[in-house]
This record gives C-alpha cells, sequence and structure tokens, in this order.
C-alpha cells in the first residue's frame, strides 16, 4: 500500500510561483507513476501533471503547459510540481496520486491511478 503526503500549499498573490511535494512511502517496480490533480469547489476533479518514473515521460493538461512543471527525485520518491505565473483560476485543492501501470492509459483520469494523497490546499489571491 502506497501511502503519498502532500506538502508545499498556502496562499499566494495573482503572478506568484508555488512548489508543491508529495513524497511516497514506497516504489516497488519502475513502472510506477505519481500525477497531480485538483478540485476547486463546485468543480470534478480534474487531471493537472504526471510522470513516469521509466524514462521520466511526463504529461500535462493543456491549460497548464508552459506554467507548471513536473519532476520527480528518484532517492526521496518525491515528485514535485512547480506552479509559476499563478491564476485565481488556479484555487484548488491539489491532489497526489500514484499507479503501477507500464501503459499511458488513463494517466490523465483519475481512474487510473489507484493511491491518492489527503490533498494539499491552493489559493491565490487577486
Amino acid at each position: 500500500q502506497v501511502q503519498l503526503v502532500e506538502s508545499g500549499g498556502g496562499l499566494v498573490q495573482a503572478g506568484g510561483s508555488l512548489r508543491l511535494s508529495c513524497a511516497a512511502s514506497e516504489r516497488t517496480s519502475s513502472s510506477f507513476a505519481m500525477g497531480w490533480f485538483r478540485q476547486a469547489p463546485g468543480k470534478e476533479r480534474e487531471f493537472v501533471a504526471a510522470i513516469k518514473w521509466s524514462r521520466s515521460y511526463t504529461y500535462y493538461a493543456e491549460s497548464m503547459k508552459g506554467r507548471f512543471t513536473i519532476s520527480r527525485d528518484n532517492a526521496k520518491n518525491t515528485v514535485y510540481l512547480q506552479m509559476s505565473s499563478l491564476k485565481p483560476d488556479d484555487t484548488a485543492v491539489y491532489y497526489c496520486a500514484a499507479r503501477y501501470s507500464d501503459s499511458s492509459n488513463l494517466i490523465r483520469d483519475t481512474r487510473g491511478y489507484a493511491y491518492w494523497g489527503q490533498g494539499t490546499q491552493v489559493t491565490v489571491s487577486s
């Protein structure tokens, strides 16, 4: 059972930056992948970005490309989400998720992940 712990959320002004971290308790296969999703009040949880541990393939939601960067630290089993040029619309609870899969099927979908963190709040003020 993979446990995920997020950190780094908070309050930031529009145009500012924030880095989220998510540490996984274990990673037992090269098919491991981690992703970030977010959920704003009254909205469905949406995909933000994902990274496969093997070869560091990355995936982004179109609306976040160029502003958000996902990366990983092998030694720490940690994934990061660097967010810049933040907008009030980026305000949400950000969730870290993990999966074991050799394919990219459902990597942008919540159904593709078996493990979830508790979420961290990001608030962007105007």
